[in-house]
């Protein structure tokens, strides 16, 4: 899919999952970027083990397919917080990376009105 083909609504999931531009809400971090993701994964390694794939291609496979959604939606939410996207990094750091950005991108508040990377999500 072209980036031309990514829709400009940024409450479509298309822009929410492939996008890294804008800002998101908290609700929409847990809506998109941690239930839906979690669904999906589930789903799929559901049905690529009904399907008779090895479980350990399975893993692989749904981890690759799932990491840019994961990335898109948590440098939005950075950039929510006015952070560089870049933090999205801090999730390497083990352990406490993610703790950290679980912590920080779905329970503290963005910043209100618009920042320099863009107008305040809807709610």
């Amino acid at each position: 899919m072209p980036i031309a083909a990514i829709p400009q609504d940024p409450t479509s999931p298309l822009h929410i999952f492939l996008s890294v531009k804008g800002r998101v809400s908290r609700r929409t971090f847990w809506l998109y970027g941690v239930l839906a993701l979690l669904g999906l994964g589930l789903l799929l390694t559901l049905l690529l083990g009904i399907a008779g794939v090895e479980q350990r291609y399975i893993e692989t496979f749904v981890n690759l397919l799932l990491v840019w959604p994961a990335i898109a939606v948590s440098a939005k939410r950075w950039q929510d917080r006015n952070r560089s996207p870049w933090w999205v990094l801090v999730t390497l750091i083990p352990v406490i990376g993610w703790a950290w950005a679980l912590i920080d991108n779905g329970f503290v508040r963005g910043s209100p009105g618009t920042n320099r990377f863009g107008n305040a999500p809807p709610v």
